[in-house]
């Protein structure tokens, strides 16, 4: 349907558009899947086996390098995350997402999210605190830093 006419787009050949991108969608085999079906086969020639197996290969060094590569958010955040930790090692102690926030010039969200990578790489540590008329809330410091609770 296009929007607010609540009429079907409908192209040249007849039929809603949606309807036949899902189909088309729902039918499409993924190089990968493709490959993987022709070397399972049992009844075709080795060359193909060994070609199946070959194009596999590449989709997987092709993959293990782009997993490897930061993307354009990771690179940006990186600055940010060494403010966070700059801010926690100067503050000691442990302090909320708000306070982060605060400090760093950032979005609650955005200080939550990389307070979370940071623990998960293990340079910070989380524990739930009580702050006043909001109730607990998740609080991080330094991970080898000192266990004293700030509100």
């Amino acid at each position: 349907m296009s929007k607010g006419t609540g009429t079907p787009l409908i192209n040249k050949k007849g039929g809603d558009q949606r309807q036949r991108r899902k189909a088309r969608k729902e039918n499409t085999m993924t190089n990968r899947e493709f490959f993987t079906a022709i070397a399972a086969m049992e009844n075709l020639s080795e060359e193909l086996i060994q070609h199946a197996e070959a194009e596999l290969e590449k989709l997987n060094k092709r993959n293990a390098a782009r997993a490897a590569k930061p993307t354009k958010a990771q690179k940006e955040n990186e600055p940010i995350k060494e403010e966070i930790v700059k801010f926690l090692t100067e503050k000691g102690g442990f302090h909320t997402a708000s306070e982060i926030m605060e400090a760093c010039e950032i979005s609650v969200q955005k200080a939550s999210a990389l307070c979370r990578q940071l623990v998960e790489e293990g340079a910070l540590t989380v524990q739930e605190i009580k702050v006043p008329k909001k109730g607990k809330q998740k609080a991080y410091a330094i991970a080898d830093g000192s266990e004293e609770v700030t509100e």
